[in-house]
């Protein structure tokens, strides 16, 4: 197991804290604005870096002591979300950050992950001659997407 992290030419492989939710979509702005007033999510010369999954089905049965009160029946919430983003590993910021997801979410009990790992950060070369890099091929995928037609 690699328990630090190490370098390449190009990256440094940082031990980090991988934080995830899952939530109703409805909740995620609230929750991330929450997290991003504590810390900015940084990554480079980017900021509020996030991941949210497309939606899947969570299943859940409230049981005596539920807000919800307690149900014989199995419940099926469709589109439910899971975010992550990454934080330094640092157990005090952690907790600030789990404690702002508690309060911004709209569910008795959400769910909370935190899991070690080795995550990537450029060291920030000048690869503008990379062939691979998206401005040597399509360009800004934003910029590059349909125009929105407002005569439609």
């Amino acid at each position: 197991m690699i328990d630090s992290g190490f370098e390449t030419r190009s990256v440094r492989m940082e031990l980090l804290l991988l934080v995830s939710f899952q939530a109703p979509p409805a909740d995620v702005d609230r929750i991330m604005e929450a997290v991003v007033a504590i810390n900015p999510l940084g990554m480079g010369n980017y900021d509020s870096n996030a991941f949210q999954s497309a939606g899947g089905v969570e299943r859940y049965r409230p049981l005596e002591g539920a807000a919800a009160g307690a149900e014989t029946i199995l419940r099926e919430r469709p589109g439910t979300v899971e975010v992550s983003f990454e934080l330094p590993d640092d157990q005090t910021l952690a907790a600030r950050i789990v404690e702002a997801i508690y309060q911004a979410h709209s569910y008795q009990e959400p769910v909370i992950r935190i899991q070690p790992l080795l995550a990537s950060s450029s060291k920030g070369l000048d690869d503008r001659a990379n062939p691979n890099r998206w401005w040597n091929t399509t360009g800004d995928w934003k910029k590059a997407a349909s125009p929105v037609r407002e005569d439609a």
